[in-house]
């Protein structure tokens, strides 16, 4: 279940918690996945990049679990907790479910809940009469005046 806060409730390790990824865990998200990379000469990365790599298989363990990590604590968990959890079904579990948890933490931080109808017409009802039928008698002289 998502909500439109950017916080979503799912499976992860011995049940289910709420995740969600606010501006200061962006923050810190940004701070923590690119501190190896600007070490190690490559390019940081931001919350997008982060996402399409994690889509396309291409994160790395960490960045999967600073995901997951401060996706608990933007949850409401307490940050000693979520590094428990973090321990025990991310770094001592195969990398894989980790990163798919991680995809739908951050997707749903980035854009919102899959139910969202971003980019979707939205439904109007269409009015019965307009206005301007009702005071020129027809809409096609309205359009006809306008042309």
């Amino acid at each position: 279940m998502s909500a439109e806060d950017g916080s979503v409730t799912l499976q992860f390790g011995d049940g289910e918690y709420s995740f969600r990824l606010a501006y200061g865990q962006f923050r810190e998200l940004q701070d923590t996945v690119n501190r190896w990379r600007i070490t190690a000469g490559m390019p940081p990365v931001g919350a997008v990049d982060l996402a399409q790599a994690l889509q396309r298989g291409g994160a790395w363990p960490e960045d999967a679990r600073e995901v997951i990590r401060l996706g608990l604590i933007g949850g409401g968990m307490k940050p000693d907790r979520a590094l428990v959890l973090v321990k025990r079904h991310v770094e001592n579990k195969p990398f894989y479910p980790s990163m798919l948890l991680a995809q739908a933490i951050l997707m749903t931080a980035l854009v919102g809940p899959p139910s969202d109808p971003v980019g979707k017409e939205p439904s109007v009802p269409e009015p019965e009469t307009s206005t301007e039928e009702t005071l020129s008698g027809s809409a096609s002289s309205t359009v006809s005046v306008l042309q």
